[in-house]
């Protein structure tokens, strides 16, 4: 395990309390994060269903490139977008951020968004993407909360795009179009059911199990 110590404990302890506040729709909590996805066609026809014999596939595949999934995901309503992109910019970014201000939550007063440190999650982005007046516009309706370095696990969102990975994309997927609609479909049942993630570890219980982190006191 990397080296921590205070720094890490308290980036810990602040996403924690975080999680542990009462919902306040006019300040929802929203955890993002990304990953990359290779899209993969088939380089020959599948063959069909046969009495006795499930569809199959040849070993062989095409590479089609790359693209970015964005995932926004609020625990206490069960609700998630995700987004798909070509690339992963701070460009890209700032344009997920003002949809999750103007289209997702406009009437939130300020959306607390717990994020990982990676060098595109800072309000910088939006003064790289928008015109100063717009991005002070955007930046102001959100806080950041950063986990800490080697704690990226604190982030909910990367535990909703693991289902999305194990639901959704264990699959050969061959354009951006194709991924848009089963993500979709996959985003919708799951907004629907309100589906969420029962999170039980809180600031109490991380200095029983995780006492080994903190500095030592003389």
């Amino acid at each position: 395990m990397p080296t921590v110590g205070a720094e890490f404990v308290w980036r810990m302890e602040a996403i924690l309390d975080l999680y542990a506040r009462a919902d306040n729709p006019r300040r929802p909590r929203v955890c993002i994060d990304e990953r990359p996805y290779q899209l993969v066609g088939e380089a020959r026809v599948p063959r069909p269903v046969q009495a006795g014999r499930p569809q199959r596939y040849d070993y062989e595949y095409r590479r089609h490139g790359t693209c970015n999934l964005f995932v926004a995901f609020r625990p206490e309503r069960g609700w998630r977008h995700v987004q798909v992109t070509a690339q992963r910019t701070k460009v890209d970014f700032a344009s997920f951020l003002r949809d999750l201000v103007d289209v997702h939550f406009p009437d939130a007063e300020v959306i607390d968004v717990v994020v990982d440190n990676l060098n595109t999650h800072s309000p910088a982005s939006l003064y790289e993407a928008f015109a100063p007046e717009e991005a002070h516009r955007i930046a102001r309706k959100l806080v950041f909360h950063h986990t800490p370095k080697h704690g990226s696990w604190l982030n909910m969102a990367e535990i909703e795009i693991s289902v999305l990975s194990e639901q959704c994309l264990d699959r050969r997927i061959p354009d951006i179009a194709t991924l848009e609609r089963e993500i979709t479909v996959w985003q919708k049942e799951r907004n629907e059911r309100g589906a969420t993630i029962d999170w039980r570890f809180t600031t109490a219980l991380a200095r029983e199990k995780l006492k080994c982190l903190y500095p030592s006191k003389p």
